[in-house]
């Protein structure tokens, strides 16, 4: 996926409600009406891009801390994060890097639910190596049949 990244086709950094406010108005319906790919990079610094976009070439192939897709919604003259997910098969982001995600929302000002209003289980196959979501606390491989290990294991320095 690293081959995707060019230059200029990494997400938009967002680090202040008012990056927020100039990128948000030039949204246009449609695309506000579905989630959009972000990315929170080491740095902390939430990262957005349309949602058809890759999550490795909204973070510019960079390692990130978490990732998924976010919905947002006007209420009451406010954004807020409408829902938010931790979906990216690019990086398979643990559903503990919630509190990476919260701070670089509330650092931006963003209105924000308590955690991921959908959450994904990555895990790698001890046997296959290859990634799977689990479903229904189902820990076996779709792939190979091997048991899955309870904890998150899709880090990719490992």
């Amino acid at each position: 996926m690293k081959a995707a990244v060019r230059p200029g086709s990494d997400g938009r950094r967002i680090s202040s409600a008012a990056e927020f406010d100039n990128w948000i108005a030039g949204r246009s319906a449609a695309e506000l009406a579905e989630p959009f790919t972000f990315v929170v990079g080491v740095d902390g610094v939430l990262r957005l891009a349309p949602r058809r976009s890759e999550h490795v070439v909204c973070a510019s192939g960079a390692m990130v801390l978490s990732a998924g897709e976010i919905g947002f919604v006007r209420e009451a003259g406010w954004w807020a994060v409408r829902e938010i997910s931790n979906q990216s098969t690019g990086y398979c982001p643990d559903i503990g890097s919630w509190s990476e995600v919260a701070q670089a929302l509330d650092n931006v000002g963003l209105q924000r639910p308590s955690g991921f209003t959908h959450e994904v289980v990555f895990r790698r196959c001890p046997g296959c190596q290859e990634h799977n979501i689990v479903r229904e606390d189902d820990f076996v491989c779709v792939f190979c049949g091997s048991d899955l290990p309870e904890t998150w294991n899709v880090d990719p320095t490992v």
